[in-house]
């Protein structure tokens, strides 16, 4: 190669290089102008408001978040004295595990956790009002804690007087269940507002855990009452049983784990005081009781009975009624309950809990709404729509678990004071 072709050569390679530095350099930098990426601060508004007075003593720490999650919050009162609490699942707020005191003032420090390990913490003292003067609304939860209960075993919280519908979402929210292993319900409220019922889409899965709080102590109910009390309770959910009556043949089908276990022969309410067609939950069980109905329409009675378990307010029970064997399995006499054998009863009595279901089917009157623990005796869909806050769309029954025989997975008259009655 010739002196000349070897400098051209070269000076065509010096002028090429640069221009490939140039390239990855270019690759390399933003472009001109691009700022720094940082992620925004975290922050967050919380209420009670700081320096409010005469917060309720049901108040939550309201958490409202950008940029980040709440990662801690402390609550101390006046004295110094830590109270402990767990936040809402979507995020809105923190609940104090306890009602706070009346005329005290407190201090919740919230802290926000953002993006690149940033976070931001704010706090807020509020002082609590005095004791209400206002009446309270009585609250009763009828879920006993270190309980079994059947798997159709409703948790019921009556109140008195009922609540007004405008109030109900408030009174709802400060109504908690949890389960383990989880199974998601909501509560349903009667027409008049005098009980609410929680349950899931299907029955109790055998063995859970369900813990409940009934928090409403301090609460403002409409604008002339308060809320009670704070009560909770924790039990568990026992074995499958099922009671199914057929007024057509007479007969009681007794179902364990979807297993028929015995027949037995029943007498109902004669037609001029029918037992009620529906699904019911066994409420109590006493091994001998008193029903006096001095003083009701078709009543004027009093006699003591052995092995009886309650069904409804109104006063129908499955007992104990040896003065009817002659008739069970054949004529209705009694004055709407389900007259059993004696043998029967103290056998039913051995097997059964509370919240077991009892269907009863083909007499003349069906069960009103609220005439006891009545949560089953409607289809998933009515159910949810007595909720007075949103249901999620995606809780519904399980089309995959086989149908038990005596077990149909499915407010407003109300719950009158339990009547001793029967017969």
């Amino acid at each position: 190669m010739n002196v000349s072709r070897r400098l051209a050569l070269l000076a065509v390679t010096i002028a090429a290089t640069p221009l490939a530095l140039g390239g990855c350099t270019a690759e390399r930098k933003p472009a001109a102008g691009a700022a720094e990426q940082v992620a925004a601060a975290p922050t967050v508004e919380l209420t009670p408001g700081d320096r409010a007075r005469d917060v309720p003593v049901s108040a939550e720490i309201g958490t409202s978040v950008t940029n980040g999650k709440v990662s801690a919050v402390r609550l101390t009162d006046d004295k110094g004295r830590q109270v402990g609490g767990e936040p809402r699942q979507d995020g809105s707020s923190w609940v104090p595990a306890e009602t706070l005191a009346n005329g005290r003032t407190y201090t919740a420090e919230v802290t926000v956790a953002g993006d690149q390990g940033r976070t931001t913490t704010r706090t807020t003292t509020f002082t609590t009002a005095s004791k209400p003067t206002k009446p309270a609304i009585t609250s009763t939860l009828y879920f006993a804690g270190n309980q079994t209960y059947g798997t159709a075993m409703p948790v019921t919280v009556a109140f008195e007087p009922g609540v007004p519908k405008e109030a109900r979402a408030a009174v709802q929210k400060r109504l908690f269940v949890r389960t383990d292993p989880p199974q998601p319900g909501t509560w349903s409220w009667l027409d008049d507002g005098s009980q609410a019922y929680y349950r899931a889409p299907d029955f109790w899965r055998p063995g859970t855990t369900i813990d409940v709080r009934s928090a409403i102590e301090g609460l403002p109910i409409g604008k002339e009452l308060m809320g009670d009390a704070d009560r909770r309770a924790t039990s568990k959910i026992g074995r499958q049983l099922a009671l199914d009556i057929d007024n057509g043949t007479k007969q009681m089908s007794v179902f364990r784990d979807g297993k028929l276990v015995r027949r037995i022969p029943v007498s109902l309410g004669k037609p001029s005081t029918p037992s009620s067609s529906g699904k019911m939950v066994i409420m109590e069980k006493h091994e001998r009781t008193t029903f006096d109905t001095r003083g009701e329409p078709d009543g004027g009675y009093v006699v003591d009975v052995d092995d009886a378990q309650r069904l409804t307010w109104g006063g129908e029970f499955i007992h104990s009624a040896p003065w009817s064997e002659g008739d069970q399995g054949s004529t209705n006499v009694s004055h709407g309950c389900a007259n059993v054998s004696a043998t029967a009863a103290d056998w039913l009595m051995g097997l059964t809990r509370v919240g077991d279901l009892v269907t009863v089917k083909g007499t003349e009157v069906p069960l009103a709404a609220g005439n006891g623990w009545t949560a089953w005796n409607v289809s998933w869909d009515a159910f949810a729509k007595g909720s007075a806050l949103p249901v999620p769309a995606g809780l519904r029954p399980s089309p995959h678990v086989p149908a038990q025989p005596g077990v149909v997975a499915g407010g407003s008259s109300p719950a009158p004071a339990p009547s001793a009655s029967g017969g």
